[in-house]
Parts: C-alpha cells; structure tokens; sequence
C-alpha cells in the first residue's frame, strides 16, 4: 500500500523538492506556504492551513499533520447488504472513466464477488468498446447495446440480469459530457429513476471519477455533478501522472465527501483504497525528517 502511494505521489514529492530540496526538522510557515502552493493547494486553503497551526513562525511534522488529516474527515459510506449492489460511475470525457471501472470489477473479482457491468455511455461507439475490452481482459459479464441507444435500459438490463443470475455487484458508465449540458442532467436522472425501478434503493452508491492531472481546475465540475445529481463518494486517477497531489484537499473540503479510491497506474491492480493517514504522511516526507527513524 505505501509503495503504491508513493508511486501516485512521485511527481508531487519531486515539485515539493524543487522548492525545499531537503527535509527538515522543522520549518518555516512561509516555506511551508511556497510547497503547499507547489503541489497545487489551493491560495485560500493554504491560508487556513496556516492559520490552524500553532502560532510560533517554526512549525514540525506533527502539527501540519494534525491540520491537514482534518481536511478527510469524510466518512466512506460502507456498502449496504443489497444484491446486487448497483453504482453509477459519473465524470466528464478523459476523466478515466472506464479505465476505472474495469479496475474497480476487478478488485471486486479479487473480494470473491461476482460482478456485472453495464455499459452506459451510449453516447459514444468507442466508450461501449473499450468497457467489453475490459469485460474480456478481467473475465466478467457485461450488457451493451449500440451506440445511440437508450442507456436507462441497458442500465434495466444489467440490474435485472444481475438478480437473475445472483451477481453481488453492478457497476454502470455513464456518458462524460460536460455537466453544464441540460441533455445530460435529464439523461442521469432517468437512469437513476430507471435503477431504482429495477431494483428498489439502487443505484446504492454514485461515484464521480477525477482527474488527478486537472488539480484543482476539477473542483468545479465536480460541484456541479454533486449539486445536480448528488455524488455519493470520490475516485482520483492519474495521480501518478500529476505533481498537484496537493489538490486532494481542495477536492475534499469543497465537496465533504470521501476520496475512496486513486488511480496510480494503467494495470488492473493500480487502484487502491485511499487512506488519508498514509497519503498525508507521504507528502510530509518529502517536507520533514521522520521523526521515528531518527529517533530509531
């Protein structure tokens, strides 16, 4: 777990070197201020960041610790006992959408649980292609239709065909076009509707993939997706792509929902369950000397 986090942080430590080349014992706020703003915190939460911290001009590790593990203090909604248990995949086109689905059938694969994927973005041919690759490639069943087809029915479909068959798990595409078009909001509130009458509760969960590259130009669409729709939790990809690592508190604090996954990588098994002490922690390396190592 940690080696693959420090694979999605790799860039962001590397921009964290460029301004504080060596950790430290302790810090100055002002340069504390230059490496957050480096690795894509927002102005207004370095701000508050700072103003959190202890009021000497000299700060350690384990005060910036104890402020910025407040900024995931969301809860991760568990999954309920349903069966199937359906999610909506949301984000906008290159998000990493169905990459991310793949990724996600598989962990679940792995969990011993039988999966069911809908191919949902009917909007576009190559959308529906690149989910039955992945349908192949992890050995699990999917409902597709045609380009320009109704995605509320595949959507029918999946669920109904998952109780059939006894699947634990359904997980649908949606189109990614921009959140702002009428059309869209429309189109995802007929499947929501369409799920629930395929399977009382369902969708269970709604899920809102971002992109890690776009930092915190992603917030914005993500508050639109929450407003319009309501997102129920967090998937960040391409983190090991990006040095704006830092924007995961903006995505947090903006939205107060939970980050439950990130993308590090383009195999099957680069998505892994985020955990806020180790992520907080592995940015804090490359600002500070671990105190346990120099204590051991």
């Amino acid at each position: 777990m940690i080696g693959f986090l420090k694979k999605g942080l790799s860039k962001t430590l590397e921009a964290i070197k460029s301004v504080a080349p060596k950790p430290q014992e302790k810090i100055s706020k002002a340069l504390l201020e230059e490496i957050l703003l480096e690795a894509d915190v927002t102005y207004e939460l370095v701000e508050e960041i700072i103003y959190y911290l202890p009021p000497q001009e000299q700060v350690k590790r384990e005060d910036v610790k104890r402020v910025l593990s407040t900024y995931f203090i969301y809860d991760t909604p568990a999954p309920k006992k349903e069966k199937p248990f359906v999610e909506l995949i949301l984000g906008v086109n290159g998000a990493g959408k169905t990459t991310t689905i793949g990724k996600l059938a598989y962990m679940y694969k792995r969990e011993g649980l039988g999966v069911m994927l809908g191919a949902g973005d009917t909007f576009r041919a190559a959308a529906i292609e690149q989910l039955r690759r992945w349908s192949e490639r992890i050995d699990v069943p999917i409902v597709y239709t045609q380009q320009g087809h109704d995605p509320s029915a595949v959507a029918f479909d999946a669920i109904s065909s998952a109780r059939a068959r006894g699947i634990d798990r359904v997980i649908i595409d949606t189109a990614g076009r921009l959140q702002n078009q009428v059309n869209l909001v429309s189109e995802l509130q007929k499947i929501t509707r369409i799920c629930n009458k395929a399977h009382e509760g369902a969708p269970h969960r709604k899920l809102l993939i971002l992109d890690g590259t776009q930092g915190n130009s992603a917030i914005a669409q993500a508050k639109a997706f929450h407003e319009l729709i309501g997102v129920d939790g967090i998937i960040i990809t391409k983190l090991d792509g990006t040095a704006k690592g830092g924007a995961l508190f903006g995505v947090a604090r903006a939205l107060e929902l939970p980050i439950l996954y990130v993308g590090v990588g383009e195999s099957e098994e680069d998505l892994i369950p985020f955990e806020a002490e180790a992520f907080v922690d592995g940015l804090l390396e490359g600002i500070f000397i671990n105190e346990s190592s120099q204590n051991g």
